[in-house]
């Protein structure tokens, strides 16, 4: 988006936090969803929901080395959540 042409309510929404949020949002409900069929432990999923959370810049840094968006956030991800962080983004 060119910032000059953008309101802060759009350029909020179109944010690499915004998108992360999203994405962290989807990744929580998913395992909250593996957990009522049973595949995973309802107590991971609480922690995932305690602890999970991210960093843009330690993410953008990860990205750098490893080349993929989605695995930079997702060890990203991890470093808060610890063990339990095995159970994010099933196949």
């Amino acid at each position: 988006m060119i910032p000059r042409y953008t309101l802060p309510e759009m350029g909020a929404i179109w944010s690499e936090e915004s998108k992360l949020n999203n994405w962290l949002k989807i990744e929580i409900a998913v395992c909250e969803a593996w957990a009522s069929l049973g595949k995973i432990p309802a107590a991971a999923v609480q922690e995932i929901k305690a602890k999970a959370r991210f960093d843009v810049e330690r993410i953008q840094e990860i990205e750098a080395e490893v080349h993929h968006d989605v695995i930079a956030f997702l060890t990203n991800v991890g470093e808060y959540v610890g063990e339990s962080s095995k159970y994010i983004h099933l196949a």
